[in-house]
């Protein structure tokens, strides 16, 4: 009698609580619909544009010292 299901045809866990495979589905689901969509394009132009604005600094820092040594 142990190993027979019980006699509504619902397993349960070993809490009792009755977890069908949807719930979890709808979990996941949800997990999934509360992440933010960023575009990759974005995410990519992002450090692009902080490393151009870093040479700039660069290159008018050097033209500084350059331009102050050699003024």
């Amino acid at each position: 009698m142990r190993n027979q299901p019980p006699a509504g045809g619902h397993s349960q866990g070993p809490e009792g609580t009755h977890d069908p495979a949807g719930s979890t589905q709808m979990f996941r689901a949800f997990v999934d619909e509360g992440e933010p969509q960023r575009p990759q394009a974005a995410a990519q132009a992002g450090p692009r544009v902080g490393l151009i604005l870093g040479a700039v600094a660069v290159l008018a820092l050097l033209a500084a010292v350059a331009w102050l040594a050699l003024g």
